[in-house]
């Protein structure tokens, strides 16, 4: 029986979930809270590395800012990708004007900018708003 390693979004708890079980809404053995409650997580400098590298599913972080007609734009459909996806991916974000410090390690010029992070190595990146259509299409090969 292999397992799967997820952060826990609400507390950072890592947690060790059968694969077979990833369906089933497995909870933090920490919080209690869902796992993978299909909401993007909010990172931050506390919680973001620990986040992208520890998950072993891929973890896609929308980098954004209040300000950022395009990020309002992009919010519900990401909302939706991230409840769609919930069990395959992990959704998070990261507001640019708050985080500056990852905003820059990551040298983000243009948002919304997509990033796609595997065992905390960033796989691929797409900037821009995407409607829902592509964003799925570009999701796609790193669902497992």
């Amino acid at each position: 029986m292999s397992a799967t390693h997820l952060v826990c979004p609400h507390c950072s708890g890592i947690n060790s979930v059968p694969s077979e079980r990833i369906a089933e809404n497995p909870r933090c053995g920490k919080c209690h809270k869902s796992i993978l409650d299909g909401i993007p997580a909010n990172l931050s400098s506390q919680n973001f590395e620990r986040f992208i590298s520890k998950n072993d599913l891929p973890v896609v972080v929308d980098f954004w800012a209040a300000w950022c007609g395009p990020c309002k734009i992009m919010a519900p459909v990401f909302l939706q990708a991230a409840s769609e996806m919930a069990k395959k991916i992990i959704l998070a974000k990261v507001d640019t004007e708050q985080y500056h410090d990852i905003a820059g390690r990551y040298n983000i010029r243009i948002i919304p900018t997509l990033i796609i992070f595997r065992n905390g190595q960033e796989i691929d990146r797409v900037s821009g708003a995407l409607d829902q259509a592509a964003l799925t299409r570009w999701l796609a090969p790193y669902a497992q």
